[in-house]
């Protein structure tokens, strides 16, 4: 299982309407709005790295208000 943050920016006044939408999407554990240099942070996780790029280019970054995204995997050292 990988786990990632995708930091997200967003066009201005979206970033709520965009953490609720992304929130739906199967894999996404945690979706909030908040403040700083990005509008959004998701918390997501699928079964491999391939996967992960995949939701995220084909789900998330279909969003609606989405600008950009950065996506961060989670790694245990």
């Amino acid at each position: 299982m990988v786990q990632a943050y995708i930091l997200i920016q967003t066009e201005v006044g979206k970033a709520s309407t965009v953490a609720e939408m992304i929130s739906k999407i199967q894999g996404v554990i945690q979706a909030e709005d908040v403040t700083g240099p990005y509008d959004v942070i998701v918390r997501a996780q699928a079964d491999t790295v391939d996967d992960l790029g995949r939701m995220v280019v084909a789900k998330v970054q279909q969003v609606d208000g989405i600008t950009r995204t950065l996506t961060c995997p989670v790694v245990h050292l």
